[in-house]
């Protein structure tokens, strides 16, 4: 074999091989392409199952914000109509207050009551004697009802009339006055206690008008407020 022989061989031999590498680069190349993709494709999947989660945590926040802020606003404005209820229902309070000052301007009537008042203690309380006290603007009133009032509550418990001692020392506090609205005050009636002070019946108007309005309370927001 001569060296031309020789050389075309070897050419072909070098042709052979290029062919040979470039085909494996090719696939080579197209493999790393594939996986470039596989690779890329798990990357977006990835990053998308991230953002998705991301936005579900964020839109339920803002949801439970939203439920959050809803609340606070749902009882504030329950406060307001509960502090307005109480508010209508205080302000009627006192005008109740109010209108039991007049009770002890007509003294006939309110003798009356007194008599009444000091024969419901007694009652109560059922001692053979006791310790009375009332508003000094009340003494002289009082005073005039104490014989009827034993009588009354003799006839009415079967007993022997009781012995009912004015304090004339310690008073119930006076009337109410605008000007100082918040010192102690009495709108009237009587409290009587046992001699060694045991047993107090308060049975003052301020007092009666206190029970009744915690006994009607129920039915007057009912009434107000159809509840």
């Amino acid at each position: 074999m001569n060296d031309a022989d020789v050389s075309k061989q070897i050419q072909q031999m070098v042709a052979f091989i290029r062919q040979e590498a470039e085909e494996k680069a090719n696939e080579i190349s197209v493999s790393a392409e594939e996986e470039f993709n596989i690779h890329k494709m798990q990357i977006v999947d990835t990053d998308k199952k991230k953002i998705k989660q991301e936005f579900e945590r964020k839109t339920k926040q803002v949801e439970v914000k939203k439920k959050i802020e809803y609340s606070m606003q749902l009882n504030a404005s329950r406060i307001k109509v509960l502090q307005a209820q109480d508010d209508l229902v205080t302000s009627m309070r006192d005008a109740a207050s109010k209108e039991l000052l007049n009770v002890s301007h007509n003294k006939k009537t309110y003798r009356k009551l007194i008599q009444s008042l000091i024969v419901q203690s007694l009652l109560r309380l059922k001692e053979p004697s006791v310790l009375l006290r009332c508003r000094e603007v009340d003494l002289s009133l009082v005073e005039s009802a104490i014989e009827d009032s034993k009588k009354e509550y003799a006839s009415k418990a079967k007993v022997q009339a009781p012995m009912i001692n004015i304090d004339k020392t310690v008073f119930l506090p006076p009337p109410p006055t605008s000007g100082d609205p918040h010192r102690p005050s009495c709108s009237g009636g009587v409290v009587l206690a046992s001699v060694d002070g045991k047993i107090v019946f308060e049975n003052t108007l301020d007092t009666r008008l206190d029970v009744a309005y915690r006994k009607k309370l129920p039915e007057i927001r009912k009434i107000l407020f159809k509840e």
